[in-house]
């Protein structure tokens, strides 16, 4: 493949999510791909391996429990200035985007994604942005997980999800009650 960047011998990567069951699922996908891979469940975990071992490649989510994947790429930036990095996040926005890639991360993907994506996205030619995904989520889809991440930062309080939302409590309960869109 011309368009992706050959990993030859170090094929390092470090994968930081607190979301168990999906960074067990992507670091045996990842490893199928040829990575020798590093986990972590945590922001202080992810630094602490960054700077014990820096990885040539790493992924890292954006919301953890103990603080921003940001400061784990600030740590990679600094132990290891040619380590691409990808960032995850469950809550796309333009500014968080922007943020990332300014303190270095390579690409930014939105959850849910696939290994395919994330390969994509760290072999991708220096400033060359990987293709699109074969299955993105719909404008539907998007604005569901958008309400259901506010709802769940409320602490599911609909009234407060509502108001944050600008939107008639009614109209969230009813959205609320649908079945995710495709």
């Amino acid at each position: 493949m011309d368009d992706q960047l050959d990993i030859g011998d170090d094929k390092t990567l470090l994968l930081v999510d607190d979301d168990e069951p999906f960074l067990k699922r992507l670091a045996k996908a990842m490893e199928k791909r040829g990575f020798d891979v590093q986990t972590a469940g945590s922001v202080a975990e992810g630094k602490a391996l960054a700077k014990a071992r820096p990885p040539r490649f790493a992924v890292c989510d954006l919301r953890l429990e103990d603080g921003n994947g940001l400061d784990v790429v600030e740590v990679l930036r600094e132990t290891r200035p040619d380590c691409r990095v990808v960032v995850l996040t469950g809550y796309g926005a333009i500014a968080t985007a922007v943020a990332a890639v300014k303190i270095g991360a390579t690409d930014y993907l939105s959850k849910p994604t696939d290994a395919t994506d994330i390969t994509n996205a760290l072999l991708a030619l220096g400033d060359a942005l990987p293709p699109p995904p074969e299955n993105p989520m719909s404008a539907d889809r998007v604005r569901w997980e958008h309400i259901q991440r506010v709802y769940e930062l409320c602490d599911r309080n609909v009234s407060e999800t509502a108001r944050r939302l600008n939107m008639h409590r009614r109209t969230l309960q009813r959205i609320l009650a649908k079945r995710s869109p495709r």
